[in-house]
């Protein structure tokens, strides 16, 4: 009963999407309150409907009803709680569903919040929100209808696949797509803000926020994904630039450049087209990758689904919402006038360079990943694309986007001086090459990957600090330390995100360049030797898990002769699926991380044993999490809360408001 009404709920909920896309949209172009009204109701009946379709969902999954094909499919009554709810969305239609409940439910909190946003603005906003949410019904409903029933349910399901039956699997999805799908808030402003024609500082106050809350989100999504690769799969990795993992990386990278772009906009009302350009393109973005997830056009470990015709349906909505947005933008952005002129040395022309850096970077992640599809349609040619060439093409725009970041900070509006801003970080230069000369005269015979990425993250994490001090002022150092507690939430917010990049880049050069790897046949109660610790194979015994069976390594970490851990390295079968997984053993430290990974016995004894010695790995994702939390940071500034509060009543195109 509760799945047929869940069912209904999700039909019902297309209706009221269908019904807010229109009505609001009219009655914006004619001027008409009460039609216009009809948006913010309609945006809560939507996202309650579909939550209440989400929660039967998940309530099937819970209980078990084999009744449902896609809890068969993807359910098993032994497998644990947590992985039975994580099931709901480690699936297409599922997975689908949820995606479609955050759509709706940006749409709600922008009715709910949205009260400081002019009438005609936020009942467009609202209408081009829904219209995303019905092209998704429409695709839930008819390709990939998760409440499809069977007529004879199964005694038990084919469990889930046991690569997802993980804790950071079951967080790591809804964070991505509470960034991926957010960003579809921003491409709605944008399209708004084109129909009616104002883009002005006020649009950019009203945007941000929504942008920043969508990169937070996406940071932590890609964050979880990158940690669970590194200890579930096996191979000691963190990042491969598989075409999934490019599809999350280049919204974000896409989203960071709108997010310093919409600055410009609402502190100088300049490069106002390009903002509503980066906003189309980061959501179009996020469609891309639905696509690559969901087509099976690219192969990859982490696709959803291999089936031409939803392929083919997502390709529709994606050329409908981009193609219809840049056609319209083509159409509006000659008349988004920019009103602020800037010098070539100032802080927009570096927030220019920023944006420059990161879309070239995002369409250098996106060749990479399209060009295997592009050479097998263009040229009947099968290919790969792999980490050496986005190693290599990739790097250096990040390279100069950390050169640049603590001088561009430095730089005042309109017009500066760049020797002052130089002449401001000559101590942060000094201790970043003394760093940087320190790791180069510790090491011996390895590249200067190392020593040039400590540097280099050294000068963004002091720049960032620098920036912050300079912006309490002239005096004495107690007032100037007082004055920083004052300090608006966007100022500590911008300085931690932008150490947490600094971080992140000297670690993942700082693992490249010190990792340590061993491989060998390692003999139960033989002790081995990989980077100065003692690694000893003691046992290895047969467990029985909940819904696996586990060959289990029981192997004794040491160093000086003193006994660091015991670690647990283990290869799982889950009969169910008749899949094997490999479940690394690790042990934690803030400066290392020691990785054991057990294979197959051999004929002539032993085991195979994959050792690493990871230095500063740990270091990527606390960078990561930085970011994330300078843009929580952020998030507190009142004045992104009281930011729709700066209306006007002119737009600031000329146009005469429709």
């Amino acid at each position: 009963m509760i799945t047929e009404l869940g069912h209904f709920a999700l039909i019902l909920a297309f209706v009221v999407a269908v019904v807010q896309m229109v009505v609001p949209m009219v009655g914006a172009a004619q001027r008409w309150p009460g039609w216009m009204a009809v948006a913010e109701p309609a945006a809560m009946i939507q996202f309650i409907l579909t939550l209440f379709s989400f929660g039967a969902l998940m309530w099937a999954f819970v209980v078990s009803d084999f009744s449902l094909q896609l809890v068969v499919m993807n359910s098993h009554s032994l497998k644990p709680l947590i992985y039975k709810i994580s099931g709901t969305w480690g699936n297409h239609e599922g997975s689908m569903l949820l995606w479609v409940l955050i759509v709706t439910l940006f749409g709600a909190m922008a009715a709910a919040f949205g009260g400081n946003l002019p009438p005609t603005l936020k009942a467009r906003v609202l209408a081009v929100q829904s219209s995303i949410a019905v092209a998704f019904f429409a695709f839930i409903l008819w390709t990939s209808n998760p409440f499809t029933r069977l007529a004879v349910p199964p005694f038990d399901g084919q469990d889930l696949n046991p690569l997802l039956q993980d804790p950071g699997l079951a967080f790591h999805p809804p964070f991505l797509y509470l960034g991926y799908v957010g960003l579809s808030m921003a491409y709605s402003f944008a399209v708004a803000a084109l129909i009616e024609g104002r883009v002005d500082a006020a649009w950019a106050r009203w945007v941000r926020p929504w942008t920043l809350a969508a990169w937070v989100f996406l940071t932590i999504g890609i964050a979880l994904g990158s940690w669970w690769a590194y200890y579930e799969l096996g191979w000691g990795g963190f990042w491969f630039w598989d075409p999934v993992e490019n599809a999350s990386f280049m919204p974000w990278l896409l989203a960071g450049a709108l997010l310093h772009s919409a600055i410009v906009v609402e502190k100088r009302e300049a490069l106002k087209s390009w903002t509503i350009l980066l906003a189309i393109l980061a959501f179009g973005f996020s469609l891309i990758g639905t696509f690559i997830v969901r087509s099976g056009v690219l192969t990859s470990v982490h696709a959803f689904a291999n089936d031409p015709e939803r392929g083919v349906f997502i390709l529709m909505i994606l050329a409908f919402f981009t193609g219809g947005a840049l056609t319209l933008y083509a159409a509006r952005a000659r008349l988004l006038e920019a009103k602020g002129v800037f010098g070539i040395v100032s802080r927009e022309s570096a927030l220019v360079v920023n944006n420059v850096l990161l879309a070239v970077s995002a369409m250098v992640v996106f060749v990479g990943t399209m060009w295997p599809l592009v050479a097998e349609m263009a040229f009947d040619r099968k290919l790969s694309v792999g980490p050496p060439f986005f190693n290599m093409a990739f790097t250096p725009f990040m390279v100069l986007l950390g050169l640049a970041l603590p001088i561009g900070a430095l730089l005042p509006w309109k017009r500066g001086k760049l020797g002052r801003a130089v002449h401001s970080l000559r101590f942060v230069a000094v201790l970043a090459v003394a760093l940087g000369a320190l790791a180069w005269a510790m090491q011996t015979g390895r590249s200067a990957l190392g020593p040039v990425g400590l540097a280099l993250g050294s000068w963004v994490v002091f720049g960032a600090l620098v920036d912050l001090w300079s912006r309490t002022g002239r005096g004495e150092t107690g007032s100037r330390i007082a004055r920083l507690a004052r300090l608006p939430g966007a100022d500590w917010g911008k300085t931690v995100a932008h150490a947490g990049l600094g971080v992140t880049i000297f670690a993942v050069a700082g693992l490249t360049a010190w990792q340590q790897e061993d491989i060998r046949v390692a003999q139960v109660g033989e002790p081995f030797d990989v980077g100065g610790y003692r690694l000893t194979l003691e046992d290895v015994n047969r467990v029985q898990g909940p819904n696996y069976m586990s060959t289990m390594g029981t192997v004794r970490l040491q160093k000086a002769g003193r006994t660091l851990a015991m670690l647990n390295p283990e290869k799982r079968m889950y009969p169910v699926a008749n899949m094997p997984t490999t479940e690394a053993a690790i042990d934690y430290r803030f400066l290392r991380d020691v990785y054991v990974v057990i294979g197959d016995p051999q004929e002539g004894g032993g085991w195979v044993m994959r050792t690493y010695i990871k230095p500063f790995v740990n270091w990527i994702w606390g960078g990561s999490l930085l970011m994330a939390l300078g843009g929580l940071l952020s998030l507190t500034d009142r004045r992104f809360r009281v930011a729709a509060g700066a209306r006007r009543s002119v737009n600031a195109t000329g146009l005469p408001a429709e």
